[in-house]
């Protein structure tokens, strides 16, 4: 049996969850590098951006996952063994759901096994860093404001939870499509990097943001994309006009049901409540390719993004439960030299190696 030192070309480096609990329970060790299977293609991953999803199976608030499991529901990198030759290596691609990092292995490492159909194929020679931010998040953007609200240039948005990796998405998409973008956030001292961003009228969330919205559109927004949760649902509802849309995408909150939902108490009339929850077959690879290039270009931010090599991942765990960062996390599976960010210091992480 071959032995697990870090010269071994058989293994690999990944974070793995023991069961729900806090941080330690995440741990950097060495396994076998997987084999895929027909069907499935084995993905050198560079960097793989966290989720709130993550933090969800942490906690144990996530159904359907099973332990030890390395988490992870994306990743981005390069094909490195296609079994079925279809995938050449070294193709670009990035990798998302489908049960990533819950049925099965996901992100957290420096090799995953996907199945072929979870995987998009680009080409771009933008930082693995800024590339590991893109795929997730991106595609949760773009079907909430495409399928989830059917968002028109002129239309009015509102983005509850706008300075998260998603609300920065949601507002880069919105602006291309020619809407004007309210978004809110619980600090003050963040209302600039929203104006920064590109949102046209940043909103400090008091829990009554719905009044703040019609001092300035007395008709209401035309639509709102939810990213808090329930908690602020009802306010979010109260914002928006009538025949206008509500799309329930994120839970920050941690919150997702209403209990005793009685629909004509709960939602103003003539508003529209939708929901949006995709998959990699959601995100066109024409469409991932185009916004890359954009990126590129310099005529497309997707707000901060954050880098944690995999030794501080708990540290990375951290911030995304308490909110210490603004943007979107992302580990640097494989080593990097110029880092775009400061990781946290983490000496409990770094010793779990």
């Amino acid at each position: 049996m071959a032995t697990m030192d870090d010269n071994d070309a058989t293994t690999m480096r990944a974070v793995v969850l023991s069961g729900p609990g806090p941080v330690e329970n995440l741990e950097l060790t060495r396994r076998p590098r997987p084999e895929p299977a027909p069907g499935w293609v084995r993905v050198r991953v560079e960097a793989a951006g966290l989720n709130r999803s993550e933090l969800h199976t942490r906690l144990g608030l996530a159904e359907g996952v099973t332990f030890p499991r390395v988490p992870g529901i994306e990743a981005t990198g390069t094909v490195d063994l296609d079994p079925d030759g279809i995938l050449e290596p070294g193709r670009q691609v990035v990798a998302m759901m489908g049960g990533m990092g819950r049925t099965y292995d996901g992100g957290y490492a420096e090799y995953t096994v996907v199945p072929r159909a979870q995987l998009v194929p680009f080409r771009s020679d933008l930082p693995w860093e800024t590339l590991g931010a893109v795929p997730e998040t991106l595609q949760t953007a773009y079907g909430s404001l495409t399928t989830g609200l059917d968002l028109r240039p002129g239309q009015a948005l509102l983005i509850r939870g706008g300075t998260s990796a998603l609300g920065f998405a949601a507002t880069a998409l919105a602006k291309e499509i020619g809407a004007t973008v309210l978004a809110t956030t619980r600090g003050a001292d963040r209302l600039a990097v929203l104006k920064e961003h590109g949102v046209d009228h940043p909103l400090v969330d008091d829990g009554r943001v719905a009044a703040q919205v019609r001092a300035l559109l007395p008709q209401g927004v035309d639509a709102a994309l939810e990213l808090v949760g329930t908690p602020t649902l009802p306010d979010t509802l109260r914002a928006v006009r009538v025949h206008g849309t509500v799309c329930f995408t994120g839970m920050l909150s941690n919150q997702w049901t209403v209990p005793d939902f009685y629909p004509i108490g709960y939602l103003p009339s003539g508003v529209r409540l939708t929901a949006y929850s995709g998959d990699a077959a959601d995100l066109p690879a024409e469409v991932l390719q185009r916004f890359l290039d954009t990126m590129a270009a310099g005529g497309l931010s997707l707000g901060p993004v954050h880098v944690y090599p995999l030794e501080q991942v708990r540290a990375a765990h951290r911030d995304l439960e308490e909110g210490n960062r603004v943007g979107k996390l992302v580990l640097r599976t494989q080593p990097a030299p110029d880092p775009v960010s400061d990781p946290v210091s983490d000496p409990a992480s770094a010793s779990a190696r």
